[in-house]
């Protein structure tokens, strides 16, 4: 049986960092959280941030705003909370109205501000390996998770199913910068299953349940589910985590496994903004 690579365990480590740390501050870091509409799923999401943040003594402010805002109103917004120096971090949650324009938005959040990582400014600064730059949070988790468990990324081939610019495509970067050999699988890619037995490490980012069985691992493998599907009112990975679980060295499970490091790894970016606002 695989050893579980328990993300709620180092969560929790995390938020004992954290809270020391910002205990010593001279102020707490403020994190804004902009939602537009009223999807169940991202207030279930929101309030997890919410929650988390102030466990470890961050303030989080929630902002609502209505499905029908429009662009210039919620740009307008933004730029209040960048030059507002109590506000460390801006995060709009995603997903938005169709007839917003998400890129614009996200630009609009200024860089230093920006600790979902998702401002081509911190794109950049991910494609170029260059530390000064937020990673996203999902992302961010992963790599904290395989280091934890001290599993050797450099010289190993991963393969990362799934191209998001939120999760897949950040995640494949990271994985490069810690010189890994990266293979991205997408829903064009022929043979999945002799890809990624080819593989030391699998990253799961696309929200299918059960893409991944025990016809596409091996054992030795390290399998990291990050994708996320309610089905039937529960949440469900792409891993089918009973079966691939008997085969491989190491599995995140679902719930558990990479959500809670999203969080977490989302509030080790606020106290860089803040540190690097205040230094």
């Amino acid at each position: 049986m695989a050893t579980i690579l328990d993300g709620k365990a180092i969560r929790d480590e995390i938020a004992k960092d954290l809270s020391s740390k910002i205990q010593n501050l001279k102020s707490q870091p403020k994190l804004a959280i902009i939602q537009i509409g009223d999807v169940p799923e991202s207030n279930t999401y929101i309030g997890q941030k919410i929650k988390f943040g102030q466990s470890v003594g961050a303030i989080v402010d929630h902002i609502k705003l209505p499905e029908d805002v429009t662009m210039e109103d919620v740009v307008g917004k933004i730029e209040d909370l960048n030059s507002d120096t109590n506000t460390h971090g801006i995060i709009v949650q995603l997903p938005i109205p169709q007839n917003l324009d998400k890129a614009a938005i996200i630009e609009s959040i200024t860089p230093e501000k920006d600790v979902d990582g998702l401002h081509s400014v911190n794109v950049k600064k991910l494609l170029d390996n260059d530390p000064s730059g937020y990673i996203p949070a999902t992302t961010k988790g992963v790599i904290t998770m395989l280091e934890h468990y001290n599993v050797t990324i450099s010289g190993k081939n991963a393969v990362v199913i799934g191209r998001s610019a939120l999760v897949g495509k950040p995640t494949a970067l990271a994985l490069l910068n810690h010189d890994a050999t990266v293979t991205v699988c997408h829903s064009q890619t022929k043979d999945l299953p002799k890809m990624t037995q080819a593989a030391d490490i699998i990253i799961s980012a696309v929200g299918s349940p059960g893409l991944v069985t025990k016809k596409h691992v091996k054992p030795g493998q390290v399998v990291v589910d990050v994708g996320t599907t309610i089905v039937d009112g529960k949440l469900k990975g792409d891993v089918a985590f009973e079966e691939v679980e008997k085969v491989v060295e190491f599995i995140s499970p679902v719930p558990g496994g990479a959500g809670p490091l999203t969080v977490a790894s989302l509030f080790q970016n606020l106290l860089k903004a803040y540190e690097g606002q205040n230094a």
